[in-house]
């Protein structure tokens, strides 16, 4: 799945799905199995997956934890006597230790009788140790010592306590993983929705084996009403069953009197009804508008990650894989598409029709099972025995051929490179009107945004590239995902990193016109400046809980991922021995789920090299721990020594590792540096290492071309070096490299090895630069200050870097033309330039997009503007109240989705007062603005020195509101909240951020990017209380 937003203004950051807030609602309550009580039965003995407990964090699930199941610390005792509410036991004194210091003495006789006060200050001193003593005897799994509860109680049972179902009884499941005592095979399902009335109705008869013996199925459901179940156990009668709910895991169960054995074959069917969701995930309900001014509702699906399970009950997890024959009653005039090819159609007696789907001929995950309902016409062509087409809303059926074309290439390069074909009979690419995230790889039926999969004939290659580059991303997850899967969510950048990393490779075959290799590089540096926060996290880590699954879809896994493979392929031997090992990694798992460890298995049984080291030896340290290494270089003679430590921008006695990385760092020199076979490997496996160079060499540029994942700092003379080197030649190094050095030494800046006044030295040579790359790292750095000032209101200084800024790269922006560009490359440059111009107030620049917005108004949209400067055009235009008018009116009557999203952005951009709420107000609503979009207005609003503390109060006074939207832990709230927080800088602001977020308890607060917010303020803060008075005298 693509989550990112692949046109937001961010486009290194190429948004995402949902998940029910019910989810997050409290734990329930403890009910303690060990009271001699009437009021719950006695349980049976415990299935065998029932032998794996949750991680000590949720231990408190366990009264009398057994013997092996308790470290020698007070900590389990005391917080398990504080959350399970200290529900006591009655027990024989004879069970007390006699060693007790605690024994009470008789008084001497020779005593006085003691006064009232004294007797009752003794009272209270008596009872208060007695309460101790009980507190710390009593407490489950302890065994009463001197030194408080430190020994395991060897007799108490190990015995799960169950929370309660919705009827009252006990529900007879513990945990957020599902057991694995039964195992889905196929599921039949019939759904009948209602579009007028917006709900459905299913019926679900899921065929299950029965792996070990049990009392018990538990599977997922949320939000549908099962009015009936039945169950068929082998050649048996069915018979009607109670189905028990538990509403916060969206779990449901049956239970058995007698048990299940190992080996039979059961069949569970459950009819159901439910409302269509009204957000976006699930089975929801979307809405266009058609030519004519007619509403038209269709119904789709989202079921990434944990939303299938609202469309039908269903063991909704990964490794879950099943066969689904599906069967759609609707009206005559709606169309219907599923992952098989539609079998038959047969009228019923009610005047519907029922689609009937082919049983799928590959056993699949839940969450890439698809359905829709709609009137979509299709674009179709067929290709290597497969019929692709691309289904849109009729009136936009002209915009779907270069989506085709572009599909149909791809399948055919994929099919050959993975010498896998793809196994169905057909391939559907749907554009859908109200869809959340950038795609998903449903298998045969891939989702789209419009922007993502429609293409304009006047759209500019920068445009084209956006949906190549989306549709690269999905096709490759048909193999990697799809084919196999992961096992569970924490190793999803199998699926992801995999399918990002192809995206850009493969288009550098099929389309080379596209110049993907720079985006490419950017979302590598963004990558990376993510990455160097402490609050990231390991490419694989552990997924415990809902939004947990949810956060994990962000650029670690995508982009991460795709850049610790690039830097893998970079340093294997030969050009195929990648190819061969993920070629042996699907053939060897197909059909099957895997995680990070098969991969590298994989790749290192097809190792050509006997001398080259184990790739899973290598590559364990990339995905096992967070972060990644800073090499340091430092030089004496023909001596280079390389040291390695963590690159962490927020670095303390608690956080500080001594983690140490397999780095294959790839050098080039002076004496050669550009071509590919100046390049030279060295790997880096101990905390420093020596290597060779000869004396005559001036300078050396490690991590030759950036394919590495790691930072280098070459010390004072290394940049002055290299400073000086790109001054005298600028093309002495690829651009890649130099871009590489830009990111590098902001990023050194960041971390205060470097000043300012060096990254500035560095950048006096750009007054040469002519590639995209350097420049758009070079300005996307420069903006992140500029904002940060100006947010701060140190207006000399933002004056001062205005100045610099038009200085350094005004005579490129003067060299930017207006007309049409075929060059993708340079439609990037230009963009970047002439945004950059006009954002600073250049006077040739607003003066020139002030003319062609006045010619597009004045020629009712027909005189276009080049798609590469519309966004900078509709921009400026924004600015002034009237034009602001306009661009609305034209928005709302725009239909060209790629092109109504700049105007949008535009429209986000003013820096009016009124406009900034209302837009605001509107994006939420969903009626001008799809709610869809809101992440993008949030994002442009912030932006702007007028915007930014309007959004941060409108996302607290509509915290609730947004949660419903989008859910927690979404990528859309990470969105949200980095856009909102990522430009504060001062003490008040972190307070704020920091009061707020505390205050949502479940409801957001312990989200990873509520973390970062926090660690980006408090880095922002201080760089700038570092910088502050030194930039007064650089600038």
């Amino acid at each position: 799945m693509d989550p990112f937003d692949s046109n937001s203004s961010d486009r290194a950051n190429l948004p995402r799905n949902m998940i029910e807030n019910s989810m997050f609602e409290e734990e329930p309550d403890v009910v303690d199995l060990a009271k001699d009580s009437t009021a719950f039965p006695t349980f049976p003995a415990l299935d065998p997956d029932e032998v794996v407990y949750e991680p000590r964090s949720s231990r408190l699930l366990v009264r009398g934890l057994g013997e092996n199941d308790m470290d020698e610390d007070e900590e389990d005792c005391e917080s398990s006597a504080r959350l399970l509410g200290m529900s006591f036991m009655n027990r024989s004194s004879a069970h007390r230790s006699n060693s007790s210091p605690y024994t009470r003495q008789a008084p001497p006789r020779s005593c006085s009788r003691p006064s009232a006060r004294t007797m009752v200050v003794c009272v209270l001193f008596l009872v208060i140790v007695a309460s101790m003593t009980m507190v710390l005897y009593f407490l489950p799994g302890c065994t009463f010592t001197r030194t408080g509860c430190r020994k395991a109680n060897k007799t108490t049972p190990i015995q799960p306590v169950y929370p309660v179902s919705t009827n009252g009884q006990l529900f007879p499941w513990a945990q957020l993983r599902l057991p694995q005592s039964i195992h889905p095979l196929s599921y039949d399902l019939t759904l009948n929705p209602d579009l007028d009335n917006m709900t459905f109705t299913g019926r679900t008869i899921i065929g299950m084996s029965v792996l070990q013996h049990t009392k018990r199925i538990v599977l997922h459901s949320a939000n549908l009403n099962i009015t009936k179940a039945t169950f068929k156990l082998d050649n048996e009668e069915a018979r009607d069953v109670i189905v028990l709910e538990y509403k916060p895991r969206q779990q449901i169960a049956v239970q058995f009197t007698e048990e299940l054995k190992a080996g039979q074959y059961c069949v569970l069917t459950l009819e159901y009804s439910a409302n269509l969701s009204h957000t976006y995930d699930g089975f929801y309900n979307s809405s266009y508008t058609d030519k004519d001014g007619n509403k038209r509702v269709l119904a789709a699906t989202q079921f990434e990650p944990l939303s299938a399970r609202k469309a039908f009950p269903c063991f909704d997890e990964p490794a879950f894989k099943a066969t689904f024959l599906i069967k759609i009653n609707k009206k005559k005039e709606y169309m219907t598409l599923s992952n098989m090819p539609l079998a038959k159609s047969t009228p019923l007696p009610n005047g519907l029709v029922e689609d009937e789907f082919e049983k799928t001929s590959v056993n699949m995950s839940t969450y890439i099972v698809a359905f829709i309902v709609a009137n979509f016409n299709p674009n179709s062509k067929n290709v290597s025995e497969t019929l692709v087409s691309v289904y849109s809303v009729p009136e936009k059926k002209e915009h779907t051929n270069y989506a085709l074309e572009t599909a149909s290439k791809l399948l055919e390069f994929y099919n050959d490179f993975f010498e896998i074909n793809y196994p169905l009979k057909k391939l559907d690419l749907v554009a859908i009107p109200d869809f959340l995230a950038g795609a998903m790889e449903n298998w045969g039926l891939i989702t789209f945004r419009e922007t993502s999969l429609l293409v304009g004939k006047q759209s500019s290659p920068l445009e084209k590239q956006v949906v190549a580059s989306v549709i690269a991303h999905e096709l490759a997850h048909q193999w990697f995902g799809n084919l196999v899967t992961m096992s569970w969510w924490n190793d999803l950048w199998l699926n992801e990193g995999f399918a990002t990393y192809m995206q850009y490779m493969s288009l550098q075959t099929v389309l080379p016109k596209l110049d993907i290799g720079n985006l490419f590089l950017a979302v590598r540096f963004r990558a990376l400046d993510k990455d160097a926060l402490n609050s990231s996290h390991a490419v694989s880590t552990e997924v415990n809980k809902p939004e947990q699954v949810e956060e994990m879809f962000d650029s670690v896994s995508y982009e991460k991922g795709a850049s610790i493979l690039l830097m893998l392929n970079a340093s294997l031997p030969g050009d195929q021995q990648f190819r061969k090992g993920i070629i042996q990694y699907l053939k060897q798992f197909s059909g099957l789920n895997t995680d990070t460890d098969d991969l590298w298995n994989s790749l290192t049984q097809v190792e050509v090299s006997t001398q080259h080291q184990n790739v899973s030896e290598m590559m364990s340290s990339w995905t096992s721990k967070k972060g990644f290494p800073l090499v340091t270089v430092s030089r004496t003679g023909d001596q280079v020594t390389l040291t390695q430590e963590h690159f962490l921008l927020t670095s303390d006695s608690a956080t500080h590792t001594s983690s140490l990385w397999n780095i294959p760092v790839t050098y080039v020199t002076d004496n050669c540096s550009f071509a590919p076979e100046c390049r030279q490997i060295f790997t880096l496996k101990t905390k420093s290492e020596t290597l060779k160079v000869p004396e005559s060499v001036k300078w050396l540029k490690l991590n030759y071309k950036n394919t590495g994942f790691y930072i280098v700092h070459y010390g004072e003379d290394g940049w002055e070096a290299l400073t000086a080197a790109l001054s005298n030649d600028v093309s002495v190094l690829t651009q890649e490299d130099r871009a590489s050095l830009i990111h590098n030494i902001f990023a050194l800046s960041r971390l205060g090895r470097v000043t300012f006044h060096q990254v500035l030295n560095l950048l006096n040579y750009m007054s040469k630069e002519t590639e995209t790359s350097p420049v758009t790292e070079a300005l996307l750095q420069l903006n992140v200050i500029y904002r940060l000032l100006d947010k701060r209101q140190e207006h000399d200084l933002v004056a001062r870097m205005k100045t610099r800024i038009q200085h350094q790269f005004g005579s490129l922006m003067d060299n930017q033309t207006w007309g049409e560009e075929e060059s993708v490359s340079k439609q990037e440059l230009r963009s970047a330039l002439l945004g950059t111009a006009c954002s600073l107030g250049k006077e040739s620049c607003v003066q020139r997009a002030k003319e062609e917005f006045k010619k597009y108004v004045e020629s009712n949209g027909t005189s276009g503007i080049p798609g590469d400067l519309q966004q900078v055009v509709f921009t400026v235009a924004a600015q002034s109240n009237k034009d602001w008018e306009t661009l609305l009116s034209m928005y709302q009557y725009a239909t060209y989705d790629a092109e109504k999203r700049k105007m949008l952005r535009g429209l986000a951009s003013t820096q009016d007062a009124r406009s900034i709420v209302w837009i605001l107000k509107e994006g939420l609503k969903g009626d001008i603005i799809q709610t869809q979009e809101l992440p993008l207005v949030i994002s442009t609003v912030c932006n702007g020195f007028a915007g930014y503390l309007f959004a941060w109060d409108f996302i607290q006074e509509n915290w609730d509101r947004l949660i419903e939207k989008f859910p927690v832990g979404s990528f859309a709230i990470q969105s949200i909240i980095k856009s909102a927080t990522s430009q504060f800088s001062t003490q008040t602001h972190l307070d704020q951020v920091q009061g707020f977020f505390s205050s949502l308890k479940e409801r957001g607060s312990h989200m990873r990017s509520v973390q970062e917010a926090l660690e980006t303020i408090r880095l922002n803060q201080r760089w700038m209380d570092k910088n502050l008075s030194a930039l007064k005298n650089w600038l």
